[in-house]
């Protein structure tokens, strides 16, 4: 029974948001107050703001294959890149659209 509430209490998932249902109604200050300061962000000339979010950091891994005193030896190397979350607000602070940008 121990071990079955265990592995119940692994399974839980984080609520993934729908930004589509938050165009038009989501403002910078909500996001600023879930998200955090955006990592990035820039004012355009027509007023609105992009604003980016990392959301997922990167990594780069490398791993020596072999055994010492064997000709045979590689390196292998895995990678995953940085995902942003960019929001993009209009003049009047509410969103007007999103996006992920793996970089």
């Amino acid at each position: 029974m121990v071990v079955g509430l265990l592995v119940m209490s692994g399974c839980a998932t984080t609520k993934k948001i729908d930004w589509d249902n938050r165009i038009g109604s989501f403002t910078f200050d909500q996001a600023v107050t879930e998200l955090g300061p955006p990592d990035k962000s820039a004012k355009l000339n027509d007023g609105t703001s992009v604003c980016e979010w990392l959301i997922k950091k990167g990594y780069s891994r490398g791993v020596v294959h072999g055994s010492p005193g064997l000709w045979v030896q590689y390196y292998e190397e895995t990678s995953s890149p940085d995902v942003y979350l960019r929001l993009t607000f209009g003049s009047d602070g509410k969103l007007i659209s999103w996006k992920k940008i793996v970089k």
